[in-house]
C-alpha cells in the first residue's frame, strides 16, 4: 500500500508538472492533444549562425497606399544592412482574404512564406496541417534572440512592452503563434452639419437607437423625391462597411452568444432574431444599408449622401472633406465637418468594441536556421521605426508600449489637423479613440472554423437586407430558412451548433468549456488517489479495533 501510495504521488507530482504547459493545437483539437513544454523547445537556446546566408519571403497586404509601399522597402533595406546574410523578398496582396486563400494552397505543396500577414482566425486553420505555424514562446523566450535579445543588432521590444490586450491576442491557449503588427477598430464617422439639420446633437457615445432615429429622419423625402436633408436623389443615412463585426459586435453588447473557444456555435439564437429583424425595419424604411450591397461608405459621405459611415479607424484617410485619399470626382465632393465616434452602444456606460489589425506568423521549414532568421526579421516590424512610421499612414496604433509612449508618437499625436496628410485630424482622432478604448476591445475565439462563423455573421446582415430590397416579407418563417441556407452556405459543422450560450466575456461565460486532457487526468488521479488513502485509512482503523 505505501509503494502504491509513493506511485501515486509521483505520477501526480509529473502530471502536475505537465499540466503547467499550454497546448499547440487549437482547443478544439483536445482528446489529441499534444503537450507543449518551453524547456524541450529547440528554439529556446537555438544559434544563428551570422555568417550562412538565407533566403525568406514576406507575404504583406497593402491597399494600393504608395506611403506604406515605401515604408515596407525601407524596412527590408535597413533589415538588410543590419543582417547583409538575410534576404528578405516582399509579396504583396491587396486583400486578406487572398492571403489566406494562397497560404491554405501552398500548406499541401509545402511552399508556404517564411513570414505572413494574418489574422488568428486564419492560423487557427494554417494550423491544422502538419508543421505549419511555428509556435513562438521558445523564441520568444531566447535569451539572445528572443524578444529584447542581447545578441540583437537592433532595439527589439521586450515582452512586457508589447500591449498585452494585444499580444494575448496571437495566443492559443498559453501558447502564442503570432506577433501583434498593428492594431485598429471600427469607428462611426459622421456628417454633423445633417445631423444638426435634422435636429440632433451627437452625444459623446452614440447607441444605436440614436443613430437608427435619425437615420430615418434622414431618409424622409420632399414632394419631388427628394431627401429633404441633402436635396438629392441619392441618400444612404447609414451605412456599414464589415456586418460580420455589426453582428459580432451587437451579440457581445447584449451579452449574447456567438461562440466559444472549443468552436461550439451560438450565434442561431434569439437576440441574433432581433437583431436582424430591427435590420430589416431600418432597411424597409430607407435608413440603413450595407458596403456590399451600395459600396465603400467613405466615397457617400464624402459626397454628402451617407450621415453614419462605420469603417476601420485605418481607414479613417479616406472618411471627410479633406481625406487625402478622397475616392470621389472633384465636383461631387460636398464640404461637411466629420466628426470621429466608437461604433454605437446598447450600453453607453460599459462601452464594448472589437479589436482588430494584422499579426505577423512564421512558418515552419527544415532549415532551423531559415525559421531563426524569420524570427528576426519579425522582430524587426515591432521596433519604433516601422511601427510608428507605419501607424502615420492610416489610423493604425503601434502596438507596444515602446513605440506608443515614444516622444516621436506623442509628438505626432500632438499636431492634429496641422495638414491635411501625416496630421490628418480624422486619422489621428481615430488613433487616438482605440488608445483610449484598448481595455474596451475585445477578439471572438479562435479556432478551426471560426473564419467560416464570420462570414456566416456578416452573410446574416447581408443576406436580411437584400431581401427586404427586393421587396421580401422577413419574418420568423423566413429567418428559420435564412438560418438553415447559411448553415449550408457558409459550410459550419452543424454539430458545433448549440442552443442558449452567454457572451465570450470571459473564460468562467463560455458555455460547455472542455478542461484540457492533463487536467482531466490529473483530477482523475487525484480521486482515486483519496479512494484509495480512504480504503487504507478505514482498512487499519479496522485492524487497530480487531487488536
Amino acid at each position: 500500500m505505501k509503494r502504491m501510495l509513493s506511485a501515486l504521488f509521483c505520477a501526480i507530482f509529473l502530471l502536475s508538472l505537465a499540466s503547467c504547459h499550454g497546448k499547440i493545437v487549437p482547443k478544439e483539437e483536445q482528446g489529441k492533444v499534444e503537450v507543449y513544454v518551453l524547456e524541450n523547445d529547440p528554439y529556446l537556446s537555438a544559434e544563428f549562425d551570422e555568417t550562412k546566408n538565407h533566403e525568406i519571403t514576406f507575404w504583406a497586404k497593402n491597399d494600393t497606399n504608395k506611403t506604406q509601399i515605401a515604408i515596407y522597402e525601407k524596412t527590408i533595406e535597413d533589415f538588410q544592412k543590419l543582417y547583409p546574410n538575410i534576404k528578405v523578398n516582399l509579396r504583396l496582396y491587396n486583400d486578406y482574404g487572398k492571403i489566406y486563400n494562397d497560404v491554405i494552397t501552398n500548406i499541401s505543396t509545402n511552399t508556404t512564406p517564411n513570414v505572413c500577414i494574418t489574422y488568428p482566425d486564419h492560423i487557427a486553420t494554417y494550423m491544422t496541417g502538419e508543421n505549419t505555424v511555428v509556435p513562438l514562446n521558445g523564441l520568444m523566450s531566447n535569451e539572445k534572440y528572443g524578444l529584447g535579445g542581447t545578441a540583437l543588432r537592433f532595439d527589439s521590444p521586450k515582452k512586457d512592452e508589447i500591449v498585452p490586450k494585444f499580444l494575448s491576442e496571437c495566443a492559443f491557449g498559453e501558447d502564442y503563434y503570432a506577433l501583434p503588427y498593428m492594431r485598429s477598430t471600427e469607428a462611426m464617422y459622421i456628417n454633423r452639419d445633417y445631423v444638426e439639420k435634422l435636429g440632433y446633437t451627437i452625444p459623446d457615445v452614440l447607441t444605436w437607437d440614436f443613430v437608427f432615429e435619425v437615420s430615418r429622419a434622414a431618409a424622409k423625402k420632399d414632394e419631388n423625391g427628394n431627401f429633404l436633408v441633402n436635396g438629392k436623389k441619392t441618400m444612404l443615412p447609414f451605412i456599414y462597411k464589415s456586418t460580420d463585426n455589426m453582428m459580432i459586435q451587437l451579440l457581445r453588447q447584449y451579452g449574447a452568444g456567438y461562440s466559444d473557444d472549443s468552436g461550439n456555435i451560438y450565434i442561431f439564437n434569439g437576440t441574433t432574431r432581433d437583431i436582424l429583424s430591427q435590420v430589416a425595419e431600418n432597411t424597409k424604411e430607407g435608413a440603413f444599408s450595407t458596403f456590399k450591397i451600395s459600396g465603400y461608405p467613405a466615397n457617400f459621405l464624402n459626397a454628402g449622401q451617407c450621415i453614419f459611415a462605420v469603417d476601420s479607424t485605418a481607414g479613417a484617410t479616406w472618411m471627410g472633406s479633406n481625406a487625402p485619399l478622397i475616392d470621389i470626382a472633384p465636383e461631387n465632393l460636398v464640404e461637411f465637418e466629420t466628426v470621429v465616434r466608437p461604433i454605437p452602444q446598447i450600453d453607453p456606460e460599459n462601452p464594448v468594441m472589437i479589436s482588430q489589425g494584422p499579426s505577423v506568423c512564421i512558418f515552419g521549414k527544415e532549415d532551423e536556421g531559415e525559421v531563426m532568421a524569420s524570427w528576426i526579421f519579425t522582430q524587426y516590424l515591432l521596433t519604433n521605426e516601422v511601427q510608428i512610421a507605419y501607424s502615420q499612414t492610416e489610423g493604425y496604433v503601434p502596438v507596444t508600449l515602446k513605440a506608443q509612449e515614444s516622444d516621436e508618437y506623442v509628438d505626432y499625436l500632438s499636431r492634429e489637423g496641422e495638414d491635411n496628410d501625416k496630421y490628418y485630424d480624422i486619422k489621428i482622432k481615430a488613433s487616438k479613440l482605440l488608445i483610449e478604448n484598448t481595455q474596451n476591445t475585445f477578439v471572438t475565439p479562435v479556432f478551426n472554423g471560426s473564419t467560416s462563423l464570420r462570414d456566416a455573421a456578416g452573410t446574416l446582415i447581408e443576406s436580411v437586407t437584400k431581401s427586404v430590397r427586393r421587396k421580401e416579407t422577413v419574418d420568423e418563417k423566413y429567418i428559420d430558412e435564412l438560418f438553415s441556407n447559411v448553415v449550408s452556405l457558409c459550410s459550419l459543422d452543424s454539430d458545433m451548433i448549440k442552443e442558449g450560450g452567454a457572451s465570450e466575456k470571459a473564460p468562467s461565460d463560455t458555455a460547455d468549456r472542455k478542461l484540457p486532457t492533463g487536467s482531466v487526468v490529473l483530477l482523475s488521479v487525484l480521486c482515486t488517489m483519496w479512494a484509495i488513502i480512504g480504503i487504507y485509512f478505514l482498512a487499519s482503523l479496522r485492524k487497530k479495533r480487531k487488536k
